[in-house]
Formats: structure tokens, C-alpha cells, sequence
């Protein structure tokens, strides 16, 4: 009898830690806005079940988590934004939570679960984009693409959820620093006669790998693309600017190889939705213009190395070549610039110093200049059938 009393008497004590145990905690709610988008991020103690729907008159988005609890601070005024102009939770079931996402104008959410990485823990994303108003381009002629100022897309980075590498001492971030130096550099084109300018990420939010390439090619009619990084290593004496283009048959060197599997995993990092993974662009590889595209990419890099070695130290004196998500594009000469280590501390203080992102930006733009002036890319840009 007492074998018995003292089984009931576990089971008694025990199910409410089981029962309380198998609540999640939603701990925080953070928000990214982008020029076409608006990303709600989830913090979470483990995986959810959840449900999306959206409410017209007036438009909001309405996320139902079952099996949570809320844990965190609801901070309305940081959460606001573009697009969301009020923010509300509720449980209309026990151990539900509702948020509804009071908004502009109609959207259409994409949401996802993703799992813990070596930043964050569990997240379920919500990713708010604006109804695509369709606007006709109208193709610009031979000769007038010919006359046309160069325009040359920068992309800053890493963002929003993805901070990029971290500084080891200032506390600096990557996706910071170099979005100060693409700045600079948009100013310094901006003013050039021969040149334009357009920043693929202007502010902090993140951006897919593919859609960085997408905008640029697409949006932004591009005929050169520049993304811009802070380099990382595990020892901190490692130190010097680099640049580097696609390769289609591997990687020039090891730390090339190794330097192109952290970048392509900003996608990781950040969470990209399956629905953006486009078939057309993962077989761009295929497209014979590559060739040419890489051809024109190391000379390009060539003339900005040789500028970077004028106000930095060189970590490698000639252009190396991986397998660079955000460098493939088929037509457009792409580059990937590595200012300096941002794990090395005296090369962290110099990105984060203002007069030095203005050094790194000046001898960025002035290999490009000189790159445009040699004219093959205008040779390009008036026989491309697709710009």
C-alpha cells in the first residue's frame, strides 16, 4: 500500500513540471525595415506551432503561437515602423499567444521557423512584402548605353539579423563598419561625370544573397557590382585588405575557400525563405557569359587591390577566387572587397574611425575609376542585350 502512495504521490508531483515544461517562451520581438519589406523576428525557447493570416479594413497581419507563454517586454515605440503602426497581444486560449500587427497597406507574409545557429536560438520570422506595384521599363538604346554613366552597384554586407563578423575589442560590427565605407563610396561616384551609384542595402536590415545579385541586375540596372566586407580570423594578427571574384572551378586557396563558405552563410545566419531559393538563378553557373563576367572581374579587382595596397597593408597581392554566392551575376563584372581584419585590433579601430572608412572608400573608388576608364566595360554595357 505505501509502494502505491508513493507512486501516486510522484505522479501527483511531477506531471505539473511535465505539463509546465512543455510551454515555450516567446522572449522577445524584434523588427527589421527594409525599402520593400519588413521582417518581424520571434525570439523562442524551443520550436512553436503556429498560424499566419492576414485582415483587411483596416490591414493587419495576425500571428497565433500555440503553446507559449510571453516572457519579454512588449517595447511598442521600437517596434514601429513603415509599415506597423501598432503592435497588440492577447490570449485568446489558454497558453496561446495572438499578436496582430496593425499596418499600412495589404501585405503578403512569409513566414518560417528557423533552428538555433551560433548567433541565435530558435526565431520564428515573419517577413512582411508590400504588393509589387508592376512599373514598364523601357530599354535603353545601343548608342545611348554607350553614352550612359557607368553604374555601379554597392552592397554593404551582412545586416539586421546578421551582424557579420565582430569586432574583438572596439565592440565593432561588420555589418556597421562597412556599411559606412559603401556610403562613402555611393558620395564619391555620385559626384563623378563617367559614374552612378545605387546602394543595394542603405540601411540596417538584412538581405538575401540572391536578392542582393537581384536588385543590383534587375532593380538597379547595374554594370558593376562592389560588395564590401570586414575580413575575420581566429588569430588576431591576421591583417590586410583583399579582394576576391568568382571562380567556377574551386578556390584559388584554402582561405579562399574558407573565407566563401562564411560569407555564403549569411543566408543561414539571417534566414532566407525556401520560396526565395529561384531555380533560375542557382543555374546561372550554366551561362556561358561567365567566363567573360570573371574575365573582367580580376582586372577589375586588380586596379582596386592596387589602391587598397596604397592605405592598407596587403593580405594577398593578387585577386583570389571562390564560389561567392552574391558575386553571380552572368553580365556584370562583380567583386567582393575585404577591407581589412576586423578581428585584427588595430585594424578594428581603423574601421571603425570615420577618416579611415573614408580612406578605404577613396582607393575603392578610384580602382574603379580607373577600371572605367580603361573602357571595356563600356564595350560590354552597349553589347549586352540584357541592360
Amino acid at each position: 500500500m505505501k509502494a502505491i502512495l508513493n507512486i501516486l504521490l510522484f505522479i501527483v508531483l511531477i506531471l505539473p513540471q511535465a505539463g509546465s515544461a512543455a510551454v515555450v517562451d516567446v522572449k522577445n520581438i524584434r523588427v527589421w525595415n527594409a525599402p520593400d519589406n519588413t521582417r518581424v523576428v520571434f525570439d523562442l525557447g524551443s520550436s512553436v506551432k503556429y498560424k499566419v493570416f492576414t485582415l483587411a479594413k483596416p490591414d493587419r497581419v495576425v500571428i497565433d503561437m500555440q503553446g507559449v507563454r510571453w516572457t519579454g517586454k512588449l517595447d511598442k515605440k521600437r517596434l514601429l515602423g513603415k509599415l506597423i503602426t501598432n503592435v497588440r497581444r492577447g490570449t485568446p486560449q489558454k497558453n496561446t499567444l495572438r499578436v496582430v500587427l496593425d499596418l499600412k497597406e495589404k501585405v503578403s507574409p512569409i513566414t518560417q521557423v528557423l533552428k538555433p545557429n551560433e548567433v541565435y536560438g530558435h526565431r520564428l520570422v515573419v517577413d512582411l512584402h508590400r504588393r509589387e506595384r508592376k512599373v514598364k521599363h523601357q530599354a535603353p538604346k545601343a548608342a545611348d548605353k554607350a553614352k550612359a554613366r557607368i553604374k555601379v552597384a554597392i552592397d554593404a554586407g551582412h545586416g539586421g539579423e546578421d551582424y557579420g563578423a565582430p569586432g574583438r575589442r572596439y565592440h565593432a560590427h561588420e555589418k556597421t563598419v562597412v556599411l559606412g565605407i559603401a556610403k562613402e563610396l555611393y558620395r564619391l561616384i555620385k559626384k563623378d561625370p563617367d559614374m552612378d551609384a545605387d546602394l543595394v542595402r542603405k540601411g540596417d536590415y538584412f538581405i538575401p544573397l540572391r536578392e542582393r545579385t537581384r536588385i543590383a541586375r534587375q532593380k538597379q540596372q547595374a554594370d558593376l557590382f562592389v560588395s564590401i566586407h570586414a575580413d575575420s580570423y581566429k588569430n588576431t594578427r591576421a591583417s590586410g585588405s583583399s579582394v576576391y571574384v568568382l571562380s567556377r572551378r574551386g578556390a584559388t586557396s584554402e582561405r579562399a575557400k574558407r573565407l566563401a563558405a562564411k560569407e555564403n552563410a549569411s543566408d543561414y545566419i539571417g534566414g532566407v525563405p525556401l520560396q526565395n531559393k529561384d531555380p533560375v538563378v542557382r543555374d546561372v553557373l550554366l551561362d556561358l557569359s561567365l567566363t567573360q563576367q570573371i574575365s573582367e572581374s580580376l582586372d577589375l579587382g586588380a586596379d582596386v587591390l592596387k589602391e587598397l595596397g596604397k592605405v592598407n597593408k596587403l593580405h594577398k597581392r593578387s585577386v583570389e577566387q571562390a564560389g561567392f554566392v552574391v558575386l553571380k551575376s552572368p553580365d556584370i563584372p562583380s567583386i567582393l572587397v575585404e577591407t581589412a581584419f576586423i578581428s585584427n585590433p588595430k585594424e578594428e579601430k581603423m574601421l571603425k574611425n570615420k577618416t579611415h572608412q573614408k580612406k578605404f572608400a577613396a582607393a575603392i573608388y578610384k580602382g574603379i575609376k580607373h577600371y572605367v576608364k580603361s573602357g571595356r566595360i563600356r564595350k560590354i554595357v552597349a553589347e549586352s542585350p540584357t541592360r
